[in-house]
């Protein structure tokens, strides 16, 4: 059997639902053009094996997913791509993962830990993004 285009994770102390960590992560998968159209998805069944959780919460973000119209399942043959979410600014996304990896170390070199760099990231983020608004 092929291995799995996206293989997921899930952090509990993110504070955010299994199910809706499952959900992000495919949206993410996809804006970054990991996952494309036509890629089948991993099976619940699979899904539920590697992270140990209850089917329900892979069926619960597979819904998720098919009522946004990214995903739509196949009885009997699995849960396939069918949309998109990458746009013309792919190409930009090497050279800023890049950068954003020296900074990272960066930060790591500095003493931070990952809570504190995220805390870092997602604060200049949104004040970026609200000063982009104004």
């Amino acid at each position: 059997m092929e291995k799995p285009v996206i293989e997921f994770h899930l952090d509990g102390r993110s504070g955010v639902s299994p199910y809706l960590q499952l959900v992000q992560q495919v949206r993410h998968a996809l804006r970054l053009g990991v996952l494309r159209e036509g890629d089948q998805m991993p099976t619940v069944k699979e899904v539920v094996a590697h992270l140990a959780i209850n089917a329900n919460t892979v069926l619960k973000a597979y819904r998720e997913l098919e009522h946004e119209g990214l995903v739509a399942a196949r009885p009997g043959v699995g849960t396939f791509v069918t949309a998109t979410l990458t746009n013309a600014s792919l190409a930009a996304h090497g050279p800023l993962r890049l950068e954003l990896q020296r900074w990272l170390a960066k930060a790591r070199r500095a003493g931070l830990e990952e809570e504190s760099i995220e805390a870092l990231f997602m604060t200049t983020f949104r004040t970026t993004a609200q000063e982009d608004i104004a």
